[in-house]
């Protein structure tokens, strides 16, 4: 069977940040791939709709997957589905990805037809499983899956995160993927599943607090079929088992791999295990992302951190300590008056750090949707991209994004101004040398993307589709938020509390 995979275009913070690889979706390609089928990838972050139209006339695929990990993309998902049904009727046409998993019903309901199904859950398990009913039939049966007529079995948790390994020969564009000055960059995950629980966060909910953990061979083996000299570890709290790091470690220094890397983790697990870190500082581990995500008690209690701001100052000094380059994010409440943007800005030029701003959203499949959403000023997917203010802002919403784009730029100067550029044109200079240009493209994009004429005027397009309302749910049993759900653990006969 012919599967075409599809990765949307950008969103507006990778315009200018980042734009890495579509792991997920090489690894269901890998998957596929595995069991004979002949796939193919468009990643429209790196390439145009004019190549996905060329390449879907000339493949002809059976079956196009669109992944969705961000509701922003959802209509241009249906715009690309829309396409594909005109071209080709018979072709099996499906969503999947993080974020659809979330609302499949609705978003099929406004596909209008020209959606055939939504695969919740894990892309690898499902994707076997959907490709083989296709062939022999008995589609209702796939787990995960989402089709007009209702939902089959619930979706499955891939057993073990060894394998598929991602089919990364597939992009033919790998040098446009980067993360600041780390350029080309690939990424890889060491582990999958989060065991916190943070109120504006999707992942727990997503895995069902599930966590799972690549070997150390594994991960070792695939390390050294990385071409790229950097390398994205996209866990989303890095190294929570020391063990597991250390064994990691052990197996790229036996390896003699030495990378330069990028990661992202807590305060509280840093400080827990700063040998791992230390460790793996010596094998090339140069930026780190903390989200801290508030500076003061009060906002870390709103987010169900389960930090204080004590161990997030802690963990910058630690970090410093290793030379790490540190990113921090703060998450802008559209509550926040012309004082405390003044305020995050004199915390900004205080620390050395670089610090990235995000706006508060509720997303579905968040704990903060079914608290917030009633709130909502608008439901157009597009401007759920933690860039848009979608609930009602303190200050008029002109001056609060004036504010926000005051606050980003003011941070923006500090690390590309003057005082910096001799730093800049060096990492330039090394990076040109090497052809690449994707950090080059982004100092001079700041303006253009990060303009609040610009996101002001985003909330006056028209809009055609909309996020669903959530239905009334207790939040109170927080399981009945998840995607994957685990049968209970049985209890053995010595009695309760026993496994």
């Amino acid at each position: 069977m012919r599967l075409l995979l599809v990765h949307p275009s950008a969103l507006l913070y990778s315009e200018i940040f980042l734009r890495l690889e579509p792991l997920g979706l090489e690894r269901v390609a890998g998957a596929a791939r595995a069991e004979g089928h002949e796939v193919r990838i468009v990643d429209l972050q790196v390439t145009g709709i004019d190549e996905l139209a060329r390449e879907f006339a000339s493949f002809r695929p059976d079956a196009l997957g669109i992944s969705l990990n961000y509701l922003a993309n959802i209509p241009e998902a249906i715009d690309i589905a829309r396409a594909a049904k005109r071209d080709a009727p018979h072709c099996f046409v499906f969503f999947g990805g993080h974020s659809v998993s979330f609302v499949a019903e609705d978003v099929l309901v406004q596909a209008e037809g020209n959606l055939d199904a939504v695969l919740r859950g894990e892309g690898e398990p499902g994707i076997f499983a959907l490709l083989a009913a296709l062939r022999d039939g008995g589609l209702d049966d796939v787990p995960g899956i989402v089709t007009p007529s209702g939902r089959g079995p619930e979706p499955k948790l891939l057993h073990s995160i060894d394998s598929p390994l991602p089919a990364r020969d597939l992009m033919r564009h790998r040098r446009k993927y980067f993360i600041g000055e780390l350029d080309p960059c690939a990424s890889i995950e060491f582990t999958r599943g989060c065991p916190w629980d943070c109120s504006f966060c999707s992942a727990w909910t997503f895995y069902g607090r599930s966590y799972r953990k690549a070997s150390p061979e594994a991960a070792g083996a695939e390390m050294a079929s990385i071409r790229e000299p950097n390398v994205f570890i996209v866990d989303d709290v890095a190294f929570i088992r020391p063990e597991h790091g250390h064994a990691i470690a052990a197996e790229l220094e036996r390896r003699k791999i030495r990378k330069r890397y990028y990661l992202e983790t807590r305060s509280d697990v840093l400080l827990r295990n700063e040998e791992v870190f230390q460790r793996w500082a010596r094998l090339g581990l140069s930026y780190m992302f903390l989200g801290m995500e508030a500076i003061d008690a009060e906002g870390l209690d709103q987010f169900r951190k389960r930090v204080s701001p004590d161990e997030n100052f802690r963990a910058l000094e630690v970090a410093r300590r290793l030379g790490l380059s540190v990113a921090i994010n703060l998450i802008v409440d559209p509550a926040w008056d012309e004082e405390r943007f003044r305020i995050v800005r004199e915390f900004a030029m205080s620390v050395p750090e670089i610090v990235h701003l995000t706006v508060m959203t509720p997303y579905p499949g968040t704990e903060i949707w079914h608290t917030e959403s009633r709130r909502l000023t608008t439901r157009d997917y597009r401007l759920f991209d933690i860039q848009h203010a979608v609930v009602p802002t303190t200050l008029p919403l002109d001056v609060f994004y004036r504010e926000l784009v005051r606050t980003q730029a003011v941070i923006n100067r500090k690390h590309l101004g003057l005082r910096t550029a001799f730093g800049a044109l060096r990492v330039l200079g090394g990076n040109l040398a090497r052809g690449q240009t994707n950090f080059a493209r982004m100092l001079w994009k700041f303006n253009r993307v990060y303009n609040s004429g610009r996101q002001l005027s985003d909330h006056a397009r028209p809009v055609r589709y909309e996020l669903p309302l959530p239905q009334h749910l207790d939040v109170g049993d927080r399981r009945k938020l998840y995607v994957h759900t685990r049968p209970p653990a049985r209890r053995a006969a010595g009695g309760p509390g026993q496994a």
